[in-house]
């Protein structure tokens, strides 16, 4: 039970954060993204921010031998960029482009009342589905290309 409130404030902390910087707002990311047009640079400092605490947290963090609410730390152990990496970063910044909305944001955009945000988290929802159906399919197929 400690997990999850833990997991809630998490999460409420990081959708306050995503909501007051505007990222929750789709117009300013795609204005964001609009370099020819109407660019609002001001994300760049909400990104870096972000990037400065991560990289903080991270370092100090990861000095500890475990986690405080588990046994040991889950970190990525590959370092390979694969097809499957660079197809999903490309869906993902497309889909972020034409919508301005990611997952991070549209979450949060829910709670702030955006109806296009409702059409974004059934579709993404969808994307994840479909993945999850595909995902053994595509795997077979990359075994037997080994082959």
């Amino acid at each position: 039970m400690r997990n999850i409130l833990m997991a809630l404030v998490i999460g409420l902390v990081f959708g306050a954060g995503i909501a007051l910087s505007g990222m929750a707002n789709p117009a300013k990311v795609l204005n964001f993204f609009d370099f020819a047009g109407t660019w609002d640079p001001s994300l760049a400092f909400v990104m870096g921010g972000a990037l400065a605490v991560t990289a903080l947290g991270y370092r100090l963090v990861l000095r500890r031998p475990a986690p405080l609410l588990d046994a040991a730390f889950h970190l990525p152990t590959s370092r390979r960029i694969d097809r499957p990496l660079v197809a999903g970063s490309a869906i993902f910044g497309i889909g972020w482009g034409i919508t301005g909305f990611c997952p991070g944001g549209a979450i949060p955009a829910l709670g702030l009342g955006e109806a296009d945000a409702v059409v974004f988290v059934l579709s993404m929802l969808a994307g994840i589905a479909l993945a999850r159906a595909l995902r053994p399919l595509l795997a077979g197929r990359a075994v037997a290309r080994a082959n």
